[in-house]
């Protein structure tokens, strides 16, 4: 079955079960290799993309519910890891082993075009489904104030 969305700016159309997870259609048709596989169940964050601007679990989104979406993963942020997220990451020196943080950086991302301005209990509540097992979940909170301070000196 034929499903066309837009992909990080770009029509897609893909011939493909409409059950499939997207998660699998951005790696395994696309070779969108960013957005990680972690539990397949919704549970770990890694595979976290944004689906009209929303931050969505891709590994239990079946692709026929993003037919006309618009969908952005990790590589749709900025062409050269320039967007004030991913340059915060950098800055702060979030990444330990590094898998989760495509799924991190995306569920930021919906943060603070949710709350430009959060709490630290507001990014510990919409971050709370995303595990790092390597534990660098404060400076990931550092990472998203940096952030929300860069874009507040921007406006």
């Amino acid at each position: 079955m034929a499903i066309s969305f837009t992909l990080n700016g770009k029509p897609e159309t893909v011939d493909v079960s409409p059950d499939m997870p997207l998660l699998w259609v951005l790696r395994d048709v696309l070779n969108m290799t960013g957005t990680k596989f972690g539990c397949g169940m919704a549970l770990c964050g890694a595979c976290t993309v944004h689906i009209n601007g929303e931050a969505t679990r891709s590994c239990i989104t079946q692709i026929s519910t993003v037919s006309g979406k618009k969908v952005t993963s990790i590589e749709g942020l900025s062409a050269d890891g320039t967007h004030p997220v991913q340059k915060a990451w950098i800055e702060e020196d979030v990444p330990q082993c590094g898998y989760c943080q495509s799924g991190q950086i995306m569920s930021a991302v919906a943060l603070l075009q949710k709350k430009p301005k959060p709490t630290d209990a507001d990014i510990d509540d919409f971050m709370s489904g995303n595990i790092c097992r390597c534990g660098t979940y404060q400076r990931i909170r550092k990472a998203i104030h940096r952030a929300a301070g860069e874009a507040a000196e921007k406006a």
